[in-house]
């Protein structure tokens, strides 16, 4: 997920109303407003559904690595793998750049945690089926974005397309990132002690289980936030149908 769109605050709030406001003169200010601000969002879209598309593909077609998760061919997921450093890397630099306006150190923590397990992974190709499953985890990103572009246009917030895009959004959320939570530590107990697992070394044993530790803790935090969002504008719409519904009934 992009770190410009997805827990924004009131400076980025600000930010969606009045961009140029955050950036220093010169002939790109209107350049970057009008055009390059959406943009960034589009490209997160599109990154999100391609790795995420593709990932799961992987992870149901490949045999190579759905046979041997740790040791298995990784030339496909390199590929998705390198598409995602490159996306990651591009956030976290427009996150450096603009850090007044959408710093976060969540986001710096999670994209360098991601950035240097799939290290390992494009350099020695093992851990090729976990890396890939990770990625899975992008397919929640098109909604957040969505999220964003409401803001933008001043949807209202309890408008239909706002309220579906939350639920939808806390929906996938928790399927693609949450739910996998409990399997996949399963999963790595399995494995534990195994010869496979052996093979790997202490350095990129821990980085499989420090980073997914140090990922999922986040993910937690941020369902735990859009949980509430969502149960807070639900319930606010179910009191004002009760209001409603009171309200035509005294007039009946």
């Amino acid at each position: 997920q992009s770190s410009t769109i997805f827990n924004p605050n009131e400076g980025s709030r600000e930010w969606i109303k009045k961009p140029e406001a955050f950036l220093p003169e010169g002939p790109g200010r209107p350049l970057w407003s009008a055009i390059c601000l959406p943009v960034t969002r589009v490209v997160s879209t599109c990154h999100s559904l391609v790795v995420g598309i593709f990932g799961l593909y992987i992870f149901l077609f490949d045999e190579a690595t759905i046979a041997d998760p740790l040791w298995g061919d990784p030339s496909l997921v390199k590929v998705n793998i390198a598409i995602a450093s490159g996306y990651l890397i591009s956030d976290l630099l427009i996150l450096i750049l603009y850090w007044k306006v959408i710093g976060d150190k969540y986001f710096v923590i999670h994209h360098c945690a991601a950035l240097y397990a799939y290290f390992f992974i494009l350099r020695d190709g093992v851990l090729a089926y976990v890396g890939n499953f990770r990625l899975l985890a992008e397919l929640s990103s098109p909604f957040v974005n969505q999220r964003w572009f409401f803001e933008a246009l001043e949807y209202p917030k309890f408008s239909k397309a706002n309220v579906i895009n939350g639920i939808l959004m806390t929906v996938v959320f928790f399927i693609v990132r949450i739910a996998p939570i409990p399997p996949f530590y399963s999963y790595i107990y399995s494995v534990f002690g195994t010869e496979a697992y052996v093979r790997l070394g202490l350095l990129r044993q821990s980085a499989w289980i420090c980073t997914c530790v140090v990922l999922d803790v986040m993910n937690v935090m941020w369902m735990i936030k859009i949980s509430r969002g969502c149960i807070k504008v639900v319930s606010l719409i179910r009191q004002e149908k009760a209001k409603s519904s009171l309200q035509n009934g005294k007039l009946d």
